[in-house]
């Protein structure tokens, strides 16, 4: 997928976020939609894979496409923090093709779980409190697969470090009770 087939997608007044704006930061007490770990997303081989495994650790979703600046900008520390942060789960779903993400992973190498929803990702993305539809997204889920915190716009690594360590307190606080 190309960012003006994307943009016609979204040509009922969605926005996507490009670099040099602010990321939008909300905290979210809701559980996510009660069907996102029932979804299931094409890997880069073709086959599908459920969501329901990434349920009981805490999980890092980020929505990202290939054409999209501030997307590629995030992507090594995405991966930094991937690597900090061994018990934390982190998946991208790309907002495009499977021949997009191959050529983009030989310039940047990514070790976490990439999925492609394409299109269908962008109604996920709405689901999950982003309106406009715009990238990069980043939704923060506890180990109960509840919706801890979602970013619209490209992260801040220390930031995104402090809500995962927030995050992972949280969790450790709710198993201990």
């Amino acid at each position: 997928m190309q960012r003006r087939q994307f943009l016609q997608y979204l040509s009922f007044g969605a926005v996507v976020t490009w670099g040099g704006s602010l990321p939008a930061y909300a905290a979210s007490d809701e559980e996510a939609p009660k069907d996102f770990f029932a979804l299931k997303f094409s890997d880069l081989q073709g086959d599908e894979v459920d969501l329901q495994p990434y349920q009981g650790r805490p999980l890092v979703v980020n929505f990202w496409a290939s054409w999209c600046p501030p997307c590629v900008e995030e992507m090594p520390d995405l991966e930094q923090l991937s690597q900090a942060y061994p018990e934390v789960q982190f998946l991208g779903l790309a907002i495009d093709t499977q021949r997009n993400i191959k050529k983009f992973l030989q310039e940047v190498p990514v070790t976490y779980d990439l999925l492609i929803p394409g299109y269908a990702g962008v109604e996920v993305m709405r689901d999950l409190g982003n309106s406009k539809g715009g990238l990069p997204f980043t939704v923060l889920f506890n180990a109960q697969g509840e919706q801890h915190k979602h970013i619209l716009g490209q992260i801040d690594p220390q930031s995104l470090s402090e809500d995962i360590e927030a995050l992972q307190a949280g969790t450790e606080q709710k198993t201990q009770t």
